[in-house]
């Protein structure tokens, strides 16, 4: 057999210049808001103002990088604090023992940090919930009583004093502007690097693990990988405002720099902001920030744990009245009204890649089980379960209810191991078993699922182009696709609404959609006509049908007998997790077990058995 597969190659895409982006309004509005940090307090004149606005842009830096962890991929880190620690002690110790320059130095802490970001986030990141939170928390004293532990090194619970050295080179200076300047280059870089994350695939990714880890693998995601990809930015990020904070306050003390007070605080600002935003961070921090430094500025030693009750009582009220933060309620509002002003135009849709051509020898097999086994505790959910699939064919998987067809699919797509047998994808006539789902969907098995698993934040399109990225990691290329697929399922009409707000008919074909983008070979549809109406139905119908005729071989779990019946050039039936049946249509529906085990008297009468 010589069954293989070619990517064509894409269209040159037209991208807009790097003059048309800066020009866009919502590039020079956030530039001249983003200046206003710099004016004011130059304008002010005061020292105090100033350290103001050093706070502001050290903590929306900070809960930034956060950002990109808690918010884009969703996990609730409450240890952050630990790298802004570790980047602190890092610099200072440098400059005590080598004499070695903050601005190398800073550069190393956010090195380490990013190793020791790894170390912790890879186990950590198996854990759910609350579990990881409080993984993260545990991290977090355990580097803080380290640090108390080794006061040979550190100094232990009295601290440690940054050795003072003023200029630019040392990052120490008489004049508190200056300080502000270098807080401020780092926010910028904080917002510049969380910007192009969200807007690059990484981003798409975060949040698609973030909504739905499943439907991410079967998109081709590896959760654990896209995650360790951004805590390793975020730490790195957390790092060198450490560091720089290091030298601002030029004492170190381990209940300061490991904080688990302040790494709630810094995720408190995105929150009030707009968790998963750009600059959600920014405004909950100049939000907040100012109201509880000037309080402290004016009451003095009366208003000591007064900015607690500040953030405290500004959260309550945003997560009350704004539960998606400020950026959240009101950004597309805001973000149309910044459009219409001039330069806002909307740049043409770019021309979709050529789709992979599928090439193969019609009949060859393309999956192939033997005696797969799956076991939960005394339960045989899968029992000695052999099937073939070859190319070309839609092979319909028929039985009643908790009969297995759903654990099989899961085996046959990597998100279960089997307790025994295994599943081979053949491809060039050799036979493979991926360790993974998203192995799996990478080698051409994409698959649907019984219960639509919408990334329900994202619009239709976006949906679409989470599948899209596997084979085209280039956004622009990867919205084209999508476009493509949404007029092929009948979605263009609905593009730009988010999938939350879709009715269930939209959403089947939605899941079908998004699978479809990751231009597979063999497609798995569960159920996907369930709970539809009969017009909904043809349509599905019409469209495996075309994806079919497009050279994808199908497999489909379906209880619509009519419409199975229909579609499908082979049946298996199963029962009690074991194959009863397998043949043509109406050779199975003919066979007494079949109508025995699932099909009833009534269905045979009714088709004159």
């Amino acid at each position: 057999m010589t069954a293989h597969s070619t990517t064509a190659a894409p269209i040159a895409i037209a991208k807009p210049s790097r003059l048309a982006a800066l020009t866009h309004p919502r590039v020079y509005v956030a530039l001249i808001l983003l200046s206003l940090l710099l004016i004011i307090p130059a304008l002010s004149d005061s020292p105090f103002v100033v350290h103001v606005f050093v706070t502001i842009c050290v903590f929306a830096g900070l809960s930034t990088a956060w950002n990109i962890v808690g918010g884009y991929a969703g996990q609730l880190s409450l240890g952050h604090m630990m790298f802004y620690g570790i980047g602190a002690y890092t610099t200072a110790l440098l400059i005590q023992h080598f004499g070695l320059t903050p601005w190398i130095g800073m550069w190393a802490g956010a090195a380490l940090s990013a190793v020791v970001a790894v170390c912790i986030g890879y186990p950590c990141f198996r854990l759910r919930g609350p579990f990881f939170s409080l993984a993260t928390i545990a991290f977090l004293e355990v580097v803080r009583l380290l640090a108390i532990h080794f006061h040979g090194v550190t100094g232990g619970s009295a601290g440690l004093i940054v050795p003072l050295k003023l200029g630019w080179a040392w990052m120490i200076f008489t004049e508190k502007y200056n300080y502000l300047i270098i807080a401020f280059g780092l926010l910028l870089l904080t917002l510049i690097v969380s910007w192009a994350i969200r807007n690059a695939r990484l981003g798409y990714y975060l949040t698609a693990v973030r909504e739905r880890e499943d439907a991410a693998s079967a998109a081709g995601i590896n959760p654990t990988q896209v995650k360790l990809r951004a805590v390793i930015v975020s730490a790195a990020l957390t790092s060198l405002i450490g560091s720089f904070h290091a030298m601002y306050t030029t004492f170190l003390e381990p209940a300061t720099m490991f904080s688990l007070a302040t790494s709630i605080e810094v995720a408190m600002f995105a929150l009030i902001g707009g968790l998963g935003t750009v600059v959600g961070p920014l405004l909950g921090t100049v939000l907040v920030v100012p109201i509880a430094e000037l309080a402290r500025g004016w009451l003095g030693s009366s208003a000591n744990g007064l900015h607690g009750f500040v953030y405290g009582t500004v959260l309550v009220l945003i997560t009350l009245t704004l539960p998606g933060g400020l950026v959240g309620t009101f950004g597309t509002t805001i973000g149309r009204w910044i459009d219409r002003l001039p330069g806002g135009k909307p740049h043409p849709e770019p021309e979709a890649p050529a789709l992979r051509q599928i090439v193969g020898t019609p009949g060859e097999t393309m999956l192939e089980t033997k005696n797969l086994v799956m076991r939960f505790g005394g339960l045989v959910a899968t029992d000695n379960v052999s099937m073939m699939l070859k190319r070309g064919e839609i092979l319909g998987i028929i039985g009643p209810n908790g009969a297995g067809k759903t654990t099989l699919f899961n085996q046959i797509s990597g998100f279960l191991k089997p307790s025994s047998g295994s599943v081979a994808v053949v491809s060039d006539g050799k036979e493979t078993t991926p360790a993974s789902a998203d192995a799996f969907a990478r080698a051409g098995v994409g698959r649907t699922f019984q219960i639509v698993q919408p990334f329900g934040k994202l619009t239709v399109t976006e949906n679409i182009m989470i599948g899209a990225f596997m084979r085209h990691p280039d956004v622009g290329s990867a919205r084209a696709v999508a476009l493509r697929v949404s007029s092929l399922v009948g979605l263009h009409h609905v593009r730009e609404v988010e999938a939350r707000n879709l009715p269930i008919g939209d959403l089947k074909r939605l899941e079908v959609a998004r699978t479809l983008a990751t231009e597979p070979e063999i497609l798995l549809l569960d159920e996907v006509m369930a709970g539809q109406s009969q017009a909904d139905t043809q349509k599905m119908v019409e469209l495996i049908r075309a994806v079919r005729d497009a050279g994808v071989t199908v497999i489909a779990i379906e209880h619509n007998m009519q419409a199975i019946m229909s579609l499908s050039d082979r049946i298996i039936v199963i029962d009690s997790g074991k194959v009863i049946a397998e043949g043509d249509p109406q050779a199975v529906v003919r066979d007494r077990r079949v109508i025995e085990a699932y099909l009833g008297e009534d269905f045979a009468n009714a088709q004159g058995l």
